[in-house]
């Protein structure tokens, strides 16, 4: 895959400042389902990078720690306006859900609860679900172009289903791409693996004496969080719960499981989860300090990473390298494409949303973000039915 100049204009700041906080403000279901609506915004209707360098950049966002959704949206930030449109696509796309998650901390905190939208998960998640299948569906000829490279997302995604470290998958393609490709020296990044790794370990350690929270050390707690986790969610919160719950004492179990709840409920990033805890324990200064903590790396990252992307993609060994962590990426995104399945196919009404959203979107190809509030808007008609009925 050669590197092509990427099909649009230069992008205002304003354009790229609109269209990150509608979607903060709108993309429900995780990062992956991010992904699928930043592919089709970017890439389908503004053309403003071809397919492969979005492939490029997805792969880039998976060799870094932090959320990759938010990367992504950083990376897009800076392709097409630098420095400026790093700062600004970043911050665009988490203002959003940090000022939801900080809503609902204070909410929790002056009532002790959590407002239920049961009604509102029912709707949206089978969109979610065809918009991640229809990203897939366009992103695979790209990324699984060869004989070789299918074989490669069929073994990762394998071994993904099993449970094997997404990272592990990410650079054992990438190594796997390389050798296919018959380069004599690949390069050798399995020990930053370890490296990238073994920072989990300390994490884990016995529990100690509950200590008192401060601004600083939220700050410094999250901010290490973001510089070494890869991974879902499900690792965030193994994390969180090490640090927070075990070593400082700061949570209890209840509150963390509340937490990660807000994360899924609010759209935009899955780590403003850091929002709401820091509300909860220290207030809107705590809020504020976990947010820029945990998200202060990301940008920090796409910084020193970007610049890079197209010599990667110049190098014949490194644009192997790359091939491989595409179609890796893209194979995990399928396995948690099957997953989401479980959860929001639970019903016929859900299946016939899904069914519904995924012809709607191939045939008509609309915006992504108002099938998911159409999605929203059939969960309350079907919740209201079931009400008026008894």
């Amino acid at each position: 895959m050669s590197a092509t100049p990427d099909p649009a204009p230069r992008t205002s700041l304003r354009e790229l400042a609109l269209l990150f906080l509608r979607l903060g403000a709108t993309a429900f279901g995780g990062p992956a389902a991010h992904i699928a609506i930043m592919e089709d915004e970017v890439v389908r209707r503004r053309r403003w990078l071809t397919e492969e360098r979005f492939l490029d950049l997805l792969g880039a966002t998976n060799l870094i720690p932090g959320p990759n959704s938010t990367e992504l949206a950083i990376h897009i930030g800076w392709v097409r306006r630098r420095w400026a449109g790093l700062v600004v696509a970043g911050a665009a796309f988490i203002v959003p859900a940090m000022l939801m998650t900080g809503a609902l901390g204070w909410a929790y905190v002056r009532y002790g609860s959590i407002p239920t939208a049961v009604w509102f998960f029912y709707g949206v998640k089978p969109v979610i679900l065809a918009v991640v299948v229809q990203a897939i569906w366009g992103l695979a000829p790209k990324a699984a172009r060869t004989t070789q490279l299918r074989l490669l997302a069929v073994v990762t995604a394998t071994l993904a289903a099993l449970g094997v470290n997404e990272l592990v998958l990410l650079f054992g393609a990438g190594l796997a791409a390389v050798a296919a490709a018959r380069i004599p020296r690949p390069p050798e990044p399995g020990s930053s693996v370890v490296r990238q790794l073994v920072p989990i370990v300390p994490l884990a350690a016995g529990a100690v004496a509950p200590s008192a929270v401060t601004v600083s050390g939220l700050f410094l707690i999250f901010l290490k969080i973001g510089s070494v986790l890869f991974g879902s969610g499900y690792v965030l919160l193994a994390f969180l719960r090490a640090d927070l719950v075990e070593r400082l004492g700061w949570l209890t179990e209840s509150q963390l499981i509340d937490a990660v709840a807000v994360g899924q409920v609010t759209p935009g990033p899955v780590f403003t989860t850091a929002t709401f805890i820091g509300y909860v324990l220290a207030g809107p200064s705590g809020a504020l300090a976990a947010t820029a903590g945990i998200f202060l790396p990301a940008f920090v990252f796409v910084a020193l990473s970007g610049p890079l992307v197209p010599r990667l993609r110049a190098s014949k060994a490194a644009g192997a390298f790359l091939d491989g962590v595409n179609v890796a990426s893209l194979a995990l995104m399928t396995v948690v494409t099957f997953q989401l399945g479980h959860a929001a196919l639970v019903d016929a009404p859900t299946v016939a949303l899904a069914v519904g959203a995924a012809l709607v979107l191939l045939r008509f190809r609309p915006n992504a973000s108002w099938l998911v509030l159409g999605g929203a808007a059939a969960g309350w008609a079907l919740h209201a039915l079931r009400v008026a009925s008894g």
